[in-house]
């Protein structure tokens, strides 16, 4: 199938309800959640004092893995159990906001997979974590289509995507809530807006999905006019929902991850218009 080209999403929220009621497609209670994982992983590159701490929650629908990357918190590790066998409209029903974003991104990968609406398929080659992660993060940092001397805001921070934007030319305003500073010691800001509204372009990751603030951020670029590119393991299938809806660039990085494997990954690139 191919993706939404005729309805407008004001928020993730009516992405859901319009899956709810098969607008996109079949019916969720049509389908199974098969499988279930919960992951935590740690990363923390050589000659490095950034350690990062990953909780994932994944589903497996029909040939589609639904991820969602997701704080301590907000899922415990082994509810995982409680949804493998279950009708897929039971869990995207689920009060929890990760369980409902794998749901999601399951339903929508089974229905619109990337390898056959992307605009284009790259491959990160094999190598060692850093390297796979420079080569992904250069992806990005191009995907979105930086100019020198741009301010670009960049909403979840991993150090490698710092040093791409400042590559490209560009000014990094970094914003995260769990990280203090950069690998260069470049303070990170906390509140959001305080980039939003000063950035020429806009890099976030699709954990905005998981941690409420993705609705923000597409009303603040939206209202703007500045280009969004987003890079996703969460929700990958999701965000392309939202191409030239707010969404300028999609990055998707489906499971299985970069940092799980050292032979080749697949990337998928969704490219819009410009806002």
């Amino acid at each position: 199938m191919k993706p939404n080209t005729t309805n407008y999403w004001n928020s993730v929220s009516s992405l859901l309800a319009a899956i709810l009621d098969g607008k996109l497609g079949p019916k969720p209670e049509m389908l199974t959640v098969t499988g279930a994982s919960n992951i935590y992983q740690t990363t923390q590159f050589a000659s490095t004092t950034t350690k990062y701490h990953n909780y994932y929650l994944l589903f497996r629908v029909e040939a589609s893995f639904g991820a969602c990357s997701h704080l301590s918190e907000q899922l415990a590790m082994g509810t995982a159990d409680q949804f493998s066998g279950l009708p897929l409209d039971v869990v995207l029903r689920d009060s929890r906001l990760p369980v409902q974003i794998a749901a999601m991104d399951a339903y929508l990968g089974a229905l619109y997979p990337h390898k056959d609406n992307c605009n284009q398929k790259v491959t990160i080659t094999s190598g060692t974590p850093i390297q796979k992660a420079k080569q992904r993060d250069q992806l990005i940092a191009n995907v979105a289509s930086i100019g020198a001397a741009e301010k670009v805001a960049l909403i979840g921070v991993v150090n490698p995507l710092v040093e791409a934007i400042r590559l490209r030319g560009g000014t990094c305003l970094p914003c995260d809530l769990q990280l203090q500073k950069t690998q260069w010691g470049d303070i990170v800001e906390k509140d959001m807006d305080k980039v939003l509204d000063h950035a020429d372009r806009v890099i976030c990751t699709g954990m905005t999905l998981s941690n409420t603030s993705f609705d923000h951020i597409l009303t603040r670029v939206r209202e703007r006019g500045v280009p969004l590119t987003i890079y996703a393991q969460t929700g990958s299938a999701i965000i392309a929902q939202f191409i030239n809806q707010g969404v300028t660039s999609l990055v998707a990085e489906p499971f299985p991850f970069t940092q799980f494997s050292a032979s080749d990954s697949e990337i998928y690139c969704y490219t819009g218009n410009e806002e």
